[in-house]
C-alpha cells in the first residue's frame, strides 16, 4: 500500500487511455468513469501523474475527456513497448522524482499493465494496481495476470477508493470534504 509521506514518494501512472483501445474494452465505458475518478483524486492529492501512449503515430493519443481531468501537468510518452518503462524518458524521470510507489492503470492488464508491474518490480518500485481502473478484451485472461502478480510481485491490488481512503487516512483531512464530493461524482 503506497505511503504519502515523503519518505515513498508516489505517482500515478496511466497506461494506454487511448479511444483506440478503451473502445474495444468490454466495460470501457465504466473503466474510463473511475479513471476519471482516479485522475481528479490525484490532482486533489498532488499526486503527479504520467501517461504513455501506445504507438500513438498509428493509434491515436489519449482520450480528450482524460487529458482534461488530467489537467495541464500531466507527462506524455510515447512507447512501442509493452513496459511502459520502454518509453523514452519515462524511467528517468520516475527515477528524478524519486518514485518509489506507482498507482498503475490502464489497459491492458494482460499486456502492458502486467509487463510495467514485472519491469517497476524489477526495478525496486513497488506498484498498487488499480483493480476498478484497469480492464482487457477478455475477462478471463485479467484474473490469471492478476494472480501471477499477486504471487511473485511485491504488487497490490486495490480498488481505488480503497487506495485514496488510505492516504487520506482521516475524515478531519482538509482535503476530505472535496474528495468526498469526487466519491459521489464517480458513484
Amino acid at each position: 500500500m503506497p505511503d504519502s509521506s515523503q519518505n515513498n514518494p508516489l505517482a500515478l501512472l496511466a497506461v494506454d487511455l487511448q479511444p483506440a483501445f478503451l473502445d474495444v474494452m468490454q466495460d470501457g465505458v465504466s473503466m474510463k468513469g473511475r479513471c476519471l475518478f482516479a485522475l481528479e483524486v490525484a490532482a486533489l492529492l498532488g499526486i503527479p501523474v504520467f501517461f504513455t501512449e501506445q504507438y500513438p503515430e498509428k493509434l491515436g493519443t489519449t482520450d480528450e475527456q482524460i487529458k482534461t481531468a488530467a489537467g495541464t501537468n500531466a507527462q506524455y510518452y510515447s512507447k512501442t513497448t509493452f513496459s511502459a518503462f520502454g518509453a523514452k524518458g519515462l524511467a528517468e524521470e520516475l527515477s528524478g522524482k524519486g518514485v518509489q510507489h506507482l498507482l498503475l492503470m490502464g489497459l491492458e492488464v494482460p499486456i502492458c499493465i502486467y509487463n510495467t508491474a514485472l519491469e517497476a518490480s524489477a526495478r525496486d518500485i513497488s506498484c498498487t494496481l488499480l483493480s476498478d481502473c484497469m480492464s482487457a478484451r477478455r475477462k478471463a485472461d485479467i484474473e490469471v495476470c492478476l494472480d501471477f502478480l499477486r504471487g511473485r510481485t511485491d504488487c497490490h491490488i486495490l480498488p481505488s477508493e480503497t487506495v485514496f481512503y488510505s492516504l487520506i487516512r482521516d475524515a478531519k483531512d482538509p482535503l476530505f470534504r472535496d474528495f468526498t464530493k469526487l466519491v459521489k461524482k464517480y458513484s
